[in-house]
């Protein structure tokens, strides 16, 4: 089956928005610096640019903005600073105390810098009404990397009129060229989710596709530099753990003492090359993972990175395949990166060790305690108007074997509104057991997106042998070919609260290198967007699967919903019923198709400022169908039978006594009840607790204090040897760890 989509036709599109707006700014140097106070009660600086004509991105398109909102720009030797004094009625203002990052669903103002003026690139720092800080890296085409984090001050105060706020932005904390005079790009942001309104300086539309050429200009900036920033961060971690371990022996309770002490360093070269070596880093990583459903999948699960050395500066060894997972390296001894951009050059390399693939436990493996060498590097030409050309190189060695990955990359911008990506790679891989295979991928991505309508275009090509052991490509042998396609139009009259309704579908087809159908997806739905950050969305799935050569039709439908209309609570839902193989069966069965359903659900609640409640639920359960074995003489089971049930609920409070401290508490219960005569899975109780006491005073100076406690239901059966087995509940401690971190930031 070969999908196609039909872009719907353009009536019904929003009038052309006006075009009468200065996008130009020249800013002044200050001679004193600017304090909240300066700018309450209707006060203001006469010697900072005023900015006033914001204009709606959403649900408006040039239309201004439904509150009173004004900006004043200036700087001084050292900082760049923008205050925001904005107009919003109480009654709709969404200001809390919460921690860092955590602050996009508030009220929010927003400052955005591309500091090099390539229109490609630029900072993005955000404020809540508090003056609580979110900040994230931007580059045009790409997901905002909220892992960025840098040093910057910020304030504010909720006012009987609406809410003030500042933002200061060191000039040592960016980077830009080093040239006296400079032109930056610019832009000025106000989110207000009660009217799910975002509204920008200048006014920046969605009918041109990418958001950074559509900044401002801005003159007038001299004689500042970014300095050498020398930062030097040492840190101290102490760990306390008790486990249940499983050596050749039987199974066994251990305790363990872990102390670090290690320096994470940084330096800029050359205004815009920031080199970051590292003795013993600070590769822990304090927060844990989001709830997943893992069972009954056919491929490996994505947890995104969460080790503050991996996250910096990521985006420089980003490329549309993803070639470096930076979790593949588990237990480094040692990092250093180098990255940064110069001119119309963008540089990215990395070099660790890791020590994980040597932890055999067995002194006479030759590879018992060897460690794996690892090392990335990308370099990236932009050209013309917004396009540009990479290469990446990845290599992983160990124990006599080695995963090389070469890669090349095309983006160019056809239009304001279409893109078009490409990449090829190859791979070579030599085991430790001196076998080799080598293999070449392929992808093709086409994009158009504006305002109302939408489609990309996406093929993928991944021979049999090839290989990434730095990556995350989880299925190769495949020639894919995806499509989706949207619709939107809006509403003049919005009864109700209803904003939009938007027409989507999404194709997928897959064939095998020899040219086999694997699988195919047609999946077409309707969104309707309301007032208060609200979403209803509905569709239907049909599709087809092979696996095990065994072939397999299934159909369905979904419904998901979002709302945040409530001040204090929002909620997000999505459901799903359709068919689903049973990827492990039991014993000699083969896998077979059964009926499907799941619900993922969180419940959000803040009932005072600073205090935060999420409750999340996942339930996924699948059951036999009176088809499941259609052809089989002797049937396992007979009529509707659940083949497995998984729950997954997660409880977490999170309590913001002040911007600097909190106190996170989390209790996580992940039940899997499989039917032994159907399914393979094992049984599984886990009852975790985690409580995290965290100072953080900005980035790099911290203060953390955790606590876990795992209890499964696996206990030690007396033998000889002694053996692991189930029991009923989880009333068994596998895992107990204490821990303890500081760290501080020193800026020269």
């Amino acid at each position: 089956m070969l999908a196609c989509m039909v872009l719907w036709p353009l009536r019904g599109q929003s009038p052309a928005p006006p075009t009468a707006q200065v996008r130009d700014l020249e800013i002044p140097r200050l001679t004193a610096r600017p304090k909240l106070d300066d700018f309450l009660h209707g006060a203001s600086r006469a010697d900072m640019k005023r900015v006033d004509d914001f204009r709606q991105q959403n649900p408006g398109d040039g239309t201004p903005v439904s509150l009173r909102t004004t900006a004043f720009l200036g700087y001084d030797d050292t900082n760049f600073y923008a205050v925001f004094v904005c107009e919003s009625p109480t009654s709709q203002t969404r200001a809390r105390m919460a921690r860092r990052e955590d602050v996009l669903s508030d009220d929010t103002v927003g400052l955005f810098l591309d500091t090099f003026h390539d229109r490609r690139h630029g900072y993005e720092f955000f404020v809540n009404p508090y003056g609580i800080q979110a900040d994230a890296l931007l580059t045009d085409g790409r997901n905002d990397e909220f892992s960025f984090d840098t040093l910057w001050s910020s304030d504010g105060r909720v006012t009987p009129e609406g809410f003030t706020a500042m933002i200061a932005v060191p000039f040592r904390s960016l980077r830009f060229t080093y040239d006296d005079m400079q032109t930056w790009g610019l832009g000025l942001g106000r989110f207000i989710p009660a009217r799910s309104e975002r509204a920008f300086w200048p006014f920046i539309t969605n009918r041109i596709s990418g958001f950074v050429p559509q900044l401002g200009a801005v003159t007038g900036l001299s004689g500042i530099s970014p300095g050498r920033n020398l930062q030097l961060i040492p840190y101290a971690s102490f760990g306390h753990a008790h486990f249940l371990d499983t050596p050749a022996g039987g199974p066994l309770f251990r305790s363990t003492n872990d102390t670090r002490i290690g320096l994470d360093a940084k330096a800029v070269i050359h205004d815009s090359l920031t080199v970051d070596p590292a003795v013993n880093p600070d590769f822990s990583q304090v927060e844990s993972d989001d709830p997943q459903v893992t069972v009954n999948q056919r491929f490996e699960v994505f947890f995104p990175e969460k080790r503050p050395f991996f996250l910096d500066n990521a985006g420089y060894f980003t490329t549309p395949e993803n070639l470096f997972f930076s979790r593949r390296i588990t237990d480094p001894e040692f990092g250093a990166r180098l990255s940064g951009k110069l001119g119309h050059w963008n540089l990215g390399v990395l070099a660790a060790d890791d020590r994980a693939p040597g932890h055999l436990e067995d002194p006479s493996n030759p590879l018992d305690q060897q460690r794996a060498r690892i090392g990335v590097g990308r370099l990236q030409r932009e050209f013309a108007k917004e396009s540009s050309a990479g290469v990446l190189v990845t290599d992983r060695e160990f124990g006599g074997g080695f995963n090389r990955v070469e890669s090349a990359d095309l983006r160019l911008r056809l239009s304001p509104v279409w893109t078009v990506d490409g990449q090829a790679i190859m791979s070579q891989t030599r085991k430790t057991d001196g076998s080799e295979t080598s293999g070449t991928a392929f992808t093709l991505q086409l994009n158009r997106f504006s305002r109302t309508v939408g489609y990309s275009f996406n093929y993928q090509d991944r021979g049999a042998g090839f290989h990434t052991d730095l990556g995350f490509v989880p299925r190769v042998d495949i020639r894919q070919l995806t499509q989706f396609a949207r619709r939107v139009y809006y509403l003049k009259n919005r009864r109700a609260g209803l904003i939009s309704v938007r027409g989507n579908a999404f194709t997928n087809i897959v064939f095998d290198r020899s040219g086999r159908q694997q699988e195919w997806v047609v999946n077409p739905g309707i969104n309707f967007e309301f007032a208060g950050s609200t979403f209803l969305g509905t569709g239907v799935t049909r599709g087809f699967e092979r696996f095990s050569n065994l072939n397999f039709r299934n159909s369905g439908y979904f419904f998901y919903a979002h709302s945040e209309a409530l001040k204090k609570m929002t909620v997000d839902t999505n459901v799903e019923k359709n068919n689903r193989i049973n990827y492990d069966p039991a014993g000699s069965l083969l896998p077979f198709r059964g009926d499907w359903t799941s619900l993922r659900t969180t419940l959000t609640l803040r009932p005072v400022s600073r205090l935060k409640l999420e409750e999340v639920y996942f339930y996924a359960h699948l059951k036999t169908r009176a088809d499941s074995f259609a052809g089989m003489t002797t049937p396992p089971v007979g009529g509707e039978t659940s083949i497995f049930v998984n729950h997954l609920i997660r409880s977490k409070v999170n309590y913001q006594f002040n911007r600097e401290f909190s106190l996170r508490l989390i209790v996580d219960y992940n039940a899997t009840l499989p039917n032994s005569t159907l399914s393979a899975l094992e049984r599984q109780k886990k009852l975790v607790g985690d409580v995290l006491l965290t100072w953080l005073l900005h980035p790099g100076t911290a203060f953390y204090l955790g606590y876990t406690d795992r209890l499964e239901n696996q206990g030690i059966l007396l033998g000889a040897p002694p053996t692991l087995g189930r029991l009923d509940f989880p009333s068994t401690t596998t895992s107990r760890q204490f821990f303890a971190k500081l760290s501080y930031l020193f800026r020269f």
